[in-house]
């Protein structure tokens, strides 16, 4: 039982940590992206960097890899965002894998628990015969509760896992969406 507990608080500190990783506002502040875009369309890149500069957002970082470039090439820009895009998707998932480890381990832990109680109760039985039930009753009691234990953790951290995944991907999504509106904007100052 212990190791289920011990895996059912990981897993909530886990997801709420996540949860609030996982804001958008701090992730892609609509109200940034917009200052940063106008800024860029009247080729003002040296401000553009130094509002990047000063968000920690993760698009702010994006946009920083990619307007540090500007002058070097539109090439070297979109290879800069597309290499510190990968890294922030890669922050903004950190984590999240070890509740799908929890909800998968939770009803192994659970079924470790189901076979240590009909390992008693067939001791009890072995000990005292088939007489009275009173014997037998902790050891099956011992492999119904780690059993359903085991399941009453899993099965709420895989959907934790499944809500945080896709908030992920979306916020990734929109991060892609935001980077190529930026790359755009700059080829058409550069055109």
């Amino acid at each position: 039982m212990y190791p289920i507990l011990f895996c059912s608080v990981i897993s909530l500190a886990i997801f709420m940590e996540r949860v609030w990783v996982l804001r958008r506002k701090s992730i892609i502040p609509k109200d940034f992206i917009l200052k940063v875009e106008e800024l860029v369309e009247r080729n003002k890149i040296a401000e553009s960097i130094f509002l990047c500069q000063g968000d920690s957002s993760s698009i702010a970082r994006i946009f920083l890899a990619g307007l540090r470039n500007a002058g070097r090439g539109m090439w070297l820009v979109k290879e800069a965002i597309e290499e510190k895009g990968r890294r922030e998707g890669v922050i903004l998932e950190r984590n999240i894998g070890v509740l799908l480890t929890i909800a998968h381990l939770s009803p192994l832990l659970g079924l470790l628990g189901t076979v240590s109680g009909m390992i008693k109760t067939f001791n009890a039985i072995s000990v005292y015969g088939g007489g009275s039930p009173a014997p037998l009753a902790g050891g099956i009691a011992e492999a119904l509760i780690t059993t359903a234990t085991g399941l009453l953790v899993a099965i709420p951290t895989l959907v934790a896992y499944r809500f945080l995944i896709d908030k992920a991907h979306i916020l990734i999504f929109e991060i892609e969406e935001s980077s190529i509106r930026l790359v755009d904007t700059m080829e058409g100052k550069k055109g």
